[in-house]
């Protein structure tokens, strides 16, 4: 019993194709103008997202404390049911 671990390179050429061929070979070429087209957009979003968050922090914040604020009052009406059906029934 044989192991392959690298592929028969006629299954691969067949397998692939010729654009398939063509693309691993031009991969390398491409990657770098990829990367530096991609690093200043990339870099862009970023500040966007930052622009928008200083824009809306306060907004933010209130939504925070209104969340929060929901949560304890929750986490409350939880307990107080609890408490009620845990207290001994008069009969």
């Amino acid at each position: 019993m044989s192991i392959k671990l690298l592929p028969d390179l006629g299954d691969l050429a067949e397998g692939l194709g010729i654009t398939g061929i063509v693309g691993i070979v031009l991969v390398p070429i491409f990657l770098p103008v990829i990367g530096g087209v991609g690093r200043p957009i990339a870099k862009a979003v970023v500040k966007s997202g930052i622009a928008l968050y200083e824009r809306n922090k306060e907004t933010i914040e209130e939504l925070k404390e209104n969340w929060e604020d929901i949560i304890a009052e929750a986490k409350a009406e939880v307990g107080e049911e609890r408490m009620r059906s845990a207290e001994p029934m008069d009969s």
